[in-house]
């Protein structure tokens, strides 16, 4: 497997999360979870947002398609969480199996083809009343001095990601972000918030 975080794991959650983790918790915040509710994060990297899950329920999954991220992930949450290193768009999961399944920037850094088949999956394993949270980028309008600046900064750091990574995320953008992605696959924006001069996105989706 060509792990493409090998050299960036162990320094993601010092370069990359601190300028992320604010959007999480608001994330958090709109749709609290408690002890009583199993969670899926798609995509869950380093463990970040499961680490912040973990003071409210303990019936936590995650899955990573990079062996590196997860070992870091282990390393910060402890053995009795579940992290497996998977494919997102093939889950090894049951249909209806979670009340709340999370994916925070990712869908941009995936093709158009591979977005669909992950939020299908998503959709598979997620039980009639539970929720999908996704935080991602958004495609504007870009508000201010703030969310120029912002969108210069997000550029910077998705060019120097790779010519892949860079090329789906201007794909991403163009083809007109989360709101018209989820309309293909019959999922309603219930609670969106809408951040840093129009540039990032978290939506709370239902069935």
């Amino acid at each position: 497997m060509n792990d493409k975080y090998k050299n960036i794991a162990k320094q993601y959650d010092r370069i990359i999360e601190p300028l992320i983790r604010g959007l999480k918790v608001i994330g958090l915040e709109m749709y609290p979870v408690n002890h009583s509710m199993t969670l899926l994060d798609i995509g869950c990297g380093t463990g970040s947002l499961l680490n912040l899950y973990q003071k409210y329920t303990s019936k936590i999954f995650g899955i990573d398609l990079s062996p590196s991220m997860i070992k870091v992930a282990r390393d910060k949450l402890g053995k009795e969480i579940n992290l497996n290193v998977g494919n997102a768009t093939n889950l090894e999961f049951g249909a209806d199996q979670f009340d709340v399944i999370t994916c925070s920037f990712i869908l941009h850094e995936v093709s158009h083809t591979v977005r669909l088949e992950l939020l299908k999956e998503a959709k598979r394993v997620l039980q009639n009343n539970g929720r999908i949270l996704l935080i991602d980028y958004h495609t504007g309008p870009i508000k201010k001095i703030r969310g120029v600046f912002s969108k210069l900064i997000i550029t910077f750091f998705e060019f120097f990601a790779g010519k892949e990574h860079y090329k789906n995320y201007r794909e991403f953008i163009k083809g007109g972000g989360v709101p018209l992605l989820i309309q293909k696959l019959g999922l309603t924006i219930e609670d969106q918030k809408i951040l840093s001069g129009g540039n990032f996105g978290i939506f709370v989706l239902r069935r």
